[in-house]
């Protein structure tokens, strides 16, 4: 049985996307193409035990299992050895992926204290729409009482947008709770009028 959201993006988002985005093309249609979610260890990096759990703690939350992600440099500021564990990291597609952000969505996301909704800010012009999440605990598949620490993600939505509006006009199709940030107004640098400049107005 295919997904819910899957079965709305097939049946009703692509034609309510053709409508605003001005589309005739079937396949310029954007769509979602996959989800990548990454936990970062820290400190905890050289503790098997603790890494044990924060995988069950990504793969209860995405379905799947993780990867252990390596650092690529030393880098002293962190006290982090080339090679050394970093973090971990789960790419989700098809299925899981449409699972992932129902359960986000309608679940994980109204648990967060205070939410007032996600930035459109965080869309980039390649189709990306990142954001962190403080508090893993939000997803309900995660037990409280057996957490030894709350632990933050960062969550990509990759997508086939050509552009921000794309992207986030497909994501509102999901029911994301995406909102409009103010343009910061660019200002004004006063100047020093030249003694010419002075003259000429009198």
């Amino acid at each position: 049985m295919k997904p819910r959201l899957r079965e709305k993006y097939n049946n009703e988002i692509i034609k309510n996307l053709m409508t605003k985005l001005s589309l005739k093309n079937l396949h310029s249609v954007p769509k979602i193409t996959k989800i990548v979610i990454n936990m970062g260890l820290g400190a905890d990096a050289l503790d098997k035990k603790i890494i044990e759990t924060c995988i069950k703690d990504i793969s209860s939350i995405s379905g799947q299992y993780p990867l252990v992600t390596k650092f690529k440099k030393s880098i002293s500021n962190f006290k982090s050895r080339k090679g050394s564990n970093a973090g971990l990291k789960v790419t989700l597609r098809n299925d899981r992926m449409y699972e992932f952000v129902d359960r986000l969505v309608n679940i994980a996301l109204p648990r967060i204290k205070d939410f007032k909704g996600l930035k459109d800010s965080s869309c980039d012009k390649f189709g990306n729409f990142s954001f962190g999440i403080k508090e893993h605990i939000i997803f309900p598949e995660i037990n409280f009482d057996k957490v030894d620490r709350i632990r933050g993600l960062d969550i990509t939505i990759v997508t086939s947008g050509q552009s921000k509006n794309d992207t986030v006009t497909l994501l509102k199709e999901f029911n994301f709770p995406i909102f409009k940030t103010a343009e910061k107004k660019k200002k004004k640098i006063k100047t020093i009028p030249t003694n010419q400049e002075k003259e000429k107005n009198g």
